[in-house]
């Protein structure tokens, strides 16, 4: 192999992404002619950066030092199995949602803001992909602003949309708010090593008080990224009012950089403490919990598909939580199952979810709303987009035979495994993550039961102006190359486990996994394998027989969920409200929701309505009042600036008369005075 190959193919790969958007810039707005170069660009990047992959995972880490030095350090990028593992579904999300967007966002369509979105969409990707193989900590920065202005950016697309400018102005003040912190964790990086070089820091450079600074600093600058509760606060209307595809892109990718930093960067510290992997495993189970708690409070589908994403960044957090403590208590296994169940939920997140939102965006680009309440029945007009969802909705419920599954089994297996250490420790670790994780896997079941009942399921809930139609082909391709992938490792999970244990070795700097991970060894991956392709086998048998049994009989047809009455109408099915109200009283407590119910009155009613509404906990009840508080308090000084000229300098005089005052040896004078 040709040396620096890899890595090179990686920076033609940023490089080409971040050119694709441009040549549109300089075309008519009203042809399609700038988004197919847009999408031309974009598939050459992807194919480049794959192939420099595929080199890094047969032939090992691939490094190089570009010729120019910043703050005194060389800058250098370095691809190994971690990076190489992550950029995988940058570079392939990078493509499907570029050609998804020919069908969903038409540039003669959407003349205002269609070229400003192709051309941040390719200035992200090539940030995200910079920031994965820098080993400097300037690089690293430059990486990351790109991909943080080119997220506000495409979040604010719809900018003549009030909802969307604040979106976007939440983001812009989070994300920067988790770079400060970066700046902090950098420069302690830099105070221990002496260098802007980003390595794994040895056992005798530092004290426990400044890595414990540097992991808190951690977990704030890329958790805000990652999403973890209580760091989303800008995550739920931010994947709310993008574009769908954008959306995908957020969720499903950009969250995994904050994933990456976190885990890159508490694995260049040595000697953890098992502190540092209770506070880790602690967040996940929160985020998990009350992210799938709140996503069964919404109405709006991509409101409750982003509060899904809190959810499983909980979920990839346990994994990793386990895999911490395995490096404190010196336990081989339990960083192997940990960290195998972490990463492989990285990449099924990355499909599922960015299924989902392509699913979400084809029932927004038929049915024009994003409120479940308003939708019904859609499967029988978008039955490839239902059935697309269906396999998102199995696998992100971590049900068998889809991807889910798989990665968290991983970390079921790793929880299992910590009873046997044996320690009190180890048995309250178990006791509390692993129902949690299945508590979490009950409510996301129930949560989806109810998305996809309510928005395929049963009859319109309102009359429809028009008919709507199936999404266009390029936009079920991509949906059906994420649904492939679904599938595929979910009944052949052993496909992934190479480049599982490739990233895994990358993470392991202090050697505890010598130079094997065998992952195949110590799950069942062949029974896993075998037991989906039964279980599909049964599963297709009963459908067509039941198709063949149903279609034999002379059976009177009706709404679904009928109900037993004579004459039902759409009004007598089950809304997402009411399907999720049982569930949601349980946990009122969290969710607070705002009801307006109807009243009666009079003897002869009116036409009523009855409305709720849950919040978001963090940003609309902690932070929005107190930005007003601020507000109101700092006014109230507003009458001491007026613009006049003798005030100003009033105010001068009295500054410097308490100067004067300051300066004076007052104590002195005072003594003397007494003394006599």
């Amino acid at each position: 192999m040709k040396a620096h190959l890899p890595i090179l193919l990686v920076l033609a790969s940023a490089a080409i992404n971040a050119l694709g958007g441009i040549p549109g810039v300089a075309m008519s707005r009203r042809t399609m002619a700038g988004q197919r170069i847009a999408l031309l660009f974009s598939c050459v990047g992807t194919l480049s950066g794959l192939a420099g992959v595929a080199l890094v995972f047969l032939y090992g880490t691939d490094s190089v030092v570009l010729p120019w030095r910043a703050m005194g350090a060389p800058m250098s990028m370095v691809a190994d199995g971690l990076s190489a593992f992550f950029l995988i579904p940058v570079l392939v999300m990078g493509a499907l949602g570029s050609f998804y967007g020919l069908g969903y966002w038409p540039q003669p369509a959407h003349r205002d803001n269609g070229r400003g979105l192709r051309l941040f969409w390719g200035w992200a990707t090539a940030g995200m992909t910079v920031l994965l193989v820098a080993r400097h900590a300037v690089l690293f920065l430059m990486g990351w602003e790109i991909m943080a202005v080119s997220a506000f950016f495409l979040v604010s697309t719809e900018n003549h949309l009030p909802e969307a400018r604040t979106a976007g102005w939440v983001y812009l003040v989070a994300t920067h708010i988790g770079t400060l912190a970066l700046f902090a964790m950098f420069a302690l990086f830099h105070w221990i090593t002496g260098s802007f070089e980003l390595r794994a820091i040895a056992a005798n450079e530092a004290g426990l008080g400044l890595l414990t600074a540097i992991f808190f600093l951690a977990l704030l600058g890329f958790g805000i990224k990652a999403g973890i509760m209580p760091l989303h606060f800008w995550l739920p209307a931010a994947h709310a009012n993008a574009p769908s595809h954008v959306s995908a892109l957020l969720s499903g990718i950009m969250l995994k950089i904050g994933i990456y930093g976190i885990i890159r960067f508490i694995g260049f510290l040595p000697d953890p403490p098992v502190g540092w992997g209770v506070v880790v495993l602690a967040l996940g189970c929160i985020s998990g919990v009350l992210g799938v708690v709140f996503a069964l409070g919404q109405h709006d589908l991509k409101r409750l598909l982003a509060y899904h994403s809190v959810e499983n960044i909980g979920i990839i957090l346990i994994g990793f939580g386990l895999a911490l403590l395995g490096r404190s208590w010196r336990q081989p296994l339990f960083v192997i199952l940990g960290m195998a169940g972490c990463l492989l939920h990285v990449w099924n997140h990355a499909l599922f979810k960015s299924l989902l939102f392509m699913g979400a965006g084809s029932v927004v680009h038929a049915s024009g709303t994003r409120e479940i309440d308003r939708m019904g029945g859609l499967a029988k007009s978008m039955p490839w987009t239902a059935a697309f969802f269906l396999i998102g909705a199995v696998a992100i419920c971590g049900l068998p035979p889809l991807n889910g599954f798989v990665s968290e089994w991983f970390i079921y297996l790793g929880l299992f495994h910590t009873v046997s250490d044996g320690t009190a420790l180890s048995w309250s670790v178990a006791a509390l993550a692993a129902p949690v994780l299945a508590l979490i896997g009950a409510l996301a079941l129930a949560c989806f039961v109810k998305a996809y009942g309510a928005v395929f399921l049963g009859a319109p809930r309102q009359p429809r102006t028009s008919a709507l139609h199936e999404a266009p082909l390029s936009m079920k391709v991509p949906m059906g190359m994420l649904a492939g992938c679904c599938i595929v490792i979910g009944l052949a999970p052993f496909v992934a486990t190479p480049m599982l244990g490739k990233a895994i070795l990358a993470w392991d700097t202090e050697g505890l996994l010598q130079s094997s991970c065998p992952l195949n060894a110590l799950t069942p991956l062949s029974a896993i394998a075998l037991s989906g392709l039964v279980f599909c086998g049964a599963g297709l048998v009963v459908y067509f027989g039941l198709s063949r049994k149903i279609k034999r009989r002379d059976a009177p047809h009706t709404i679904t969920w009928s109900c037993g009455y004579a004459w039902p109408s759409e009004r007598m099915q089950y809304t997402a409200s009411s399907f999720a109200q049982m569930l949601t009283g349980l946990f009122n407590f969290v969710l607070h929701p705002l009801i307006h119910a109807p009243g009666i009155q009079t003897v002869f009613a009116r036409p009523a309505r009855y409305e709720s509404h849950v919040d978001e906990a963090v940003l609309d009840r902690q932070l929005l009042p107190a930005v007003r508080f601020f507000q109101t308090l700092f006014g109230k000084v507003l009458p001491l600036q007026r613009g006049l000229t003798h005030r100003y300098l009033i105010y001068i005089a009295v500054i410097v008369i308490i100067l004067l005052i300051w300066t004076l040896p007052i104590a002195s004078i005072l003594s003397r005075l007494f003394s006599r």
